[in-house]
């Protein structure tokens, strides 16, 4: 699990798929109105309180995103009081509004140009050459639509790419909006090509 304090009152959280299973919990659960996907819900609030202070002391809402062959970002934000009605909840309740959605996208992010341009080749190699390439907060991205990549061993793809890089918790709608597009398609053949050809 990792948590990554966006503002004041946004957090945002990674959790891998061995951090589901870890506690028992499969993708498909996770969309799910069950006590064991509460009680993960109340241990990721315990940790965003330890690690970054993040209070969940009122309304809060979770938009969970699932991220192919790599895991789930949870988006956590305060809700606005408000002051219009009194408050009769005990300590410790918590409100939640859910937004669940299912991305399409793999993505990785990389520090430098460098690792990008030295897993082109493998990537080539390995069948792969669709991609976009972007740039966002000092940071390169690499992302692949899933249906792109039919027929691709997933397991022996994102291993290729972890060697390079590192699953991303960035969504596909912020680096769309906000990122800067290098190559909008084939990027690993374009960069091969330019690189190595």
């Amino acid at each position: 699990m990792r948590l990554e304090r966006l503002n004041y009152d946004k957090i945002k959280i990674f959790l891998t798929f061995d951090d589901l299973s870890e506690r028992g919990i499969t993708k498909e659960e996770m969309w799910q109105d069950i006590p064991k996907v509460h009680q993960l819900f109340r241990d990721m609030m315990l940790e965003a309180s330890d690690e970054l202070g993040f209070e969940a002391d009122g309304p809060i809402a979770i938009e969970v995103f699932s991220v192919p062959a790599q895991g789930m970002v949870i988006i956590v934000s305060k809700a606005q009081p408000d002051h219009n009605v009194e408050e009769q909840f005990d300590d410790g309740f918590i409100e939640m509004q859910v937004t669940l959605d299912e991305s399409d996208e793999i993505i990785y992010e990389f520090y430098n140009i460098e690792d990008v341009i030295s897993l082109a080749p493998r990537l080539t190699s390995f069948g792969v050459t669709s991609g976009c390439l972007l740039h966002f907060e000092n940071k390169y991205f690499i992302t692949f639509d899933e249906q792109e990549l039919f027929g691709i061993d997933m397991d022996a793809f994102i291993a290729l790419l972890s060697e390079f890089g590192y699953p991303s918790t960035t969504t596909i709608f912020r680096l769309n909006e906000y990122g800067l597009n290098i190559i909008e398609n084939n990027a690993i053949e374009k960069i091969y090509h330019t690189f190595f050809k």
